[in-house]
């Protein structure tokens, strides 16, 4: 298997561009299957996330090629697929695809969703929307059978503010006859970036960024070339990671007002922070101040940073609160911190933080992609060596992170090395 072995005690100084958007080239990657004409992606993040779902789009006759990090999908064949559960399991996102293709071919099957173990993530919302659109939704054997005369629009509130199920009723609703509007929708970047795919494709969606959305259905939709922006989880992570080693990083090419949430934590933290139209930079000389951190829906502190930021806070001077509100099960990082000589004691969904001076290096593992990030940044600043197991998850959302960390100085690299028993 692969590790990640990182050796401690070096400051990241330099800058760097982060690739495309996992999220939103995923949430792309369900929706060109609404689309007759060959559509390219360019700036494709080449993650395990983005080729199982190219692959899935390929068991539904979709043809697929990629050219670096750019991808062309021509679905004009589209057709009845009987993907095997692993395929779908792998990543949550495909269940995305289940209106979009519903709405191209009448009828779908897909195994129920899977993705990293961070809680219970219901599809509620997604069935429900679906339903109210004209469609017959079962579940059945651990898989999910779709099928509709015809999509028609709807009026949908969702109860919670679900990114997922705002971006997959959003996408199904521009081959609807009729409007469609999604009230308390996410307000994510993600689905504003989906909203402007879809209209590169021709669709006509208002209100995309704030709670309510409104899809003129009936598009005829046509090929498009558009370029996934980049992705502002992982320019949160290398903001982290430049300032939990007390270094200078600037990150480059981004859209600054993606990073609000974090950047004020940061600041609010001690750490001096730059900005301009196009980069963040942040730097840090002292040991920084703990603090309170509760996530939420955007513009809320985002959920996919709550645990590098617990990382970061563990050095920090006091005792840090970070209420995690989105998932009850995002807590797999705080044992293996606390293996690195971390102070976290658990409460519920709250984890308490006591800074302490230094973290050793350790064997830990990665019990999902965010908390893999965690551990990286932990180990950066850790003293000694830390060997991070299941990389696996770590490369569904970073490509090859071990080349961007090692670009800004750290001393991270991939080995392979004999399976050992799980502890």
């Amino acid at each position: 298997m692969n590790v990640l072995q990182i050796e401690g005690g070096f400051r990241l100084r330099g800058e760097i561009e982060v690739s495309g958007s996992k999220n939103i080239a995923l949430a792309l990657l369900s929706a060109v299957a609404l689309c007759e004409e060959p559509v390219t992606l360019r700036n494709v993040p080449r993650i395990s996330d983005t080729h199982m779902k190219a692959h899935l789009l390929e068991e539904f006759g979709a043809k697929v090629e990629w050219d670096g990090n750019n991808l062309t999908v021509d679905c004009s064949g589209l057709k009845m697929g009987y993907p095997s559960e692993e395929s779908v399991r792998a990543i949550r996102t495909s269940f995305y695809m289940l209106g979009p293709l519903l709405a191209r071919l009448g009828e779908v099957e897909l195994p129920a969703p899977g993705g990293c173990k961070i809680g219970a993530r219901p599809v509620d919302y997604h069935v429900r929307g679906l339903q109210l659109m004209g469609a017959e939704v079962e579940l059945s054997g651990g898989r999910y059978f779709a099928r509709a005369t015809k999509i028609k629009g709807a009026d949908i509130y969702l109860d919670f503010p679900s990114a997922g199920a705002t971006q997959h009723l959003m996408s199904t609703a521009v081959l609807a006859e009729g409007v469609t509007t999604i009230q308390n929708a996410a307000m994510e970047p993600e689905v504003v970036a989906l909203a402007d795919f879809l209209r590169a494709m021709g669709a006509k969606i208002e209100g995309a960024g704030t709670a309510t959305i409104t899809i003129f259905g009936g598009a005829n939709l046509r090929g498009t070339s558009f370029r996934v922006p980049a992705d502002r989880i992982q320019v949160g992570t290398f903001l982290l990671a430049g300032a939990i080693t007390h270094g200078d990083v600037t990150v480059l090419g981004i859209m600054p007002e993606d990073q609000t949430a974090v950047v004020n934590k940061l600041r609010e933290a001690g750490a001096l922070v730059e900005e301009t139209s196009e980069t963040v930079r942040v730097k840090v000389d002292n040991r920084l101040e703990a603090i309170r951190i509760r996530t939420m829906p955007h513009p809320g502190f985002p959920t996919d940073i709550q645990q590098p930021m617990a990382a970061m806070l563990t050095l920090a001077n006091g005792t840090s609160v970070i209420e995690e509100t989105i998932y009850e099960s995002r807590s797999g990082h705080i044992p293996e911190l606390v293996r690195m000589g971390a102070n976290i004691q658990s409460e519920g969904r709250t984890s308490i933080i006591q800074g302490v001076k230094r973290l050793h290096g350790s064997n830990v593992v990665a019990s999902d992609l965010r908390a893999g990030a965690a551990l990286c940044l932990a180990g950066l600043a850790a003293d000694g060596v830390t060997t991070v197991e299941n990389v696996h998850y770590i490369d569904r959302g970073y490509e090859a992170i071990e080349h961007s960390l090692s670009a800004l100085g750290g001393k991270v690299k991939r080995v392979a090395v004999e399976p050992r028993k799980v502890r």
